[in-house]
């Protein structure tokens, strides 16, 4: 069935995939940035800040969406803002979140045995607190409280009321090659390459991933679906540190150097002195199956061996 969908953000990364994915299924899309990336044609394009509530009204005009898919939100401001735009004007929003929210050094939460993959229900949106007096306009706060932001943002959709919310809780998304923004395989690629110490915790504790593709593809499935509320997204096999830096070295032909420090010391991107591993029991019980890891992570590595091999001009 052909939907409106209106995609905020969505100018790099999965999020363009996804409207890549969604036009080709065809939907009518529409995109919602502040102009830096035009959407593929066919796709329209609404060129206003998402911050600005008078500006992002006057956009829409008279518009309305079967769907809205923010990919874009990170505080409970930006929410709020949105809230009210689309309250009327949308009968579903799909809000990407993020793994972080179950990180215990970010927040008070209920205790889950270390090995144990953690539930949506460890992080309720309908009973989180939201202080929207914080510094949230301030980037440098903004980004040290990155996942209290998202755990906010999503409070204040679930307690909106005017059209049903779902939040998709990403796990750490790799691949995608030169398109991988984070940069944070490259690292690994790169120190390995070079034979490099990766500083790792000695005791790393397991973590979660999924392929850009198959976000992309679990958030065009969350557009067609009915759920509400938050849905972890991850593909199977959690690994540690250890297990992703030996798929990297396996790839480029060479040995892992490491060097261990405690827990509660800076370490290199993905080594977890904390247990926060998600569960994807619930999306899988919704309809969406999900790939293995280690099925996909060694064609990831071999895309990004090859771009940071790529010459430079």
């Amino acid at each position: 069935m052909q939907q409106k969908i209106c995609v905020i953000g969505g100018s790099r990364y999965f999020g363009k995939l996804l409207v890549e994915r969604l036009q080709a299924a065809g939907h009518r899309v529409s995109v919602i940035n502040r102009g830096s990336t035009p959407p593929p044609a066919g796709v329209e394009h609404l060129v206003v800040d998402r911050n600005d509530e008078a500006a992002l009204t006057a956009a829409l005009d008279a518009r309305t969406f079967d769907v809205v898919v923010d990919q874009v939100c990170y505080t409970p401001v930006q929410a709020a803002v949105a809230a009210r735009a689309f309250a009327r004007r949308t009968r579903r929003y799909v809000m990407t979140s993020t793994i972080e929210v179950y990180d215990p050094v970010t927040a008070a939460l209920p205790a889950v045995p270390s090995g144990t993959p953690v539930p949506e229900d460890n992080v309720d949106p309908t009973t989180w607190q939201v202080a929207m007096d914080l510094p949230w306009h301030d980037d440098a706060y903004r980004e040290t409280h990155y996942a209290e932001g998202k755990r906010q943002a999503e409070a204040v959709f679930a307690h909106a009321g005017k059209f049903a919310f779902a939040t998709v809780r990403s796990a750490h998304v790799l691949g995608g090659g030169a398109r991988e923004f984070t940069g944070r395989l490259a690292h690994y690629c790169g120190r390995i390459t070079r034979g490099e110490e990766i500083t790792v915790h000695a005791k790393a504790l397991p973590t979660v991933f999924i392929h850009h593709e198959e976000l992309a593809d679990l958030l065009s499935w969350a557009t067609a679906a009915d759920f509400t509320g938050p849905v972890n997204a991850c593909s199977d096999g959690p690994l540690d540190v250890y297990d992703l830096a030996e798929i990297v070295a396996t790839q480029a032909g060479r040995e892992a150097v490491y060097r261990a420090v405690p827990a509660g010391e800076e370490a290199s991107p993905f080594s977890c002195d904390r247990h926060y591993a998600m569960s994807n029991a619930r999306a899988k019980a919704l309809g969406f199956s999900f790939s293995r890891t280690t099925d996909w992570l060694p064609g990831a590595v071999t895309e990004a061996l090859a771009v940071s091999a790529a010459p430079t001009d």
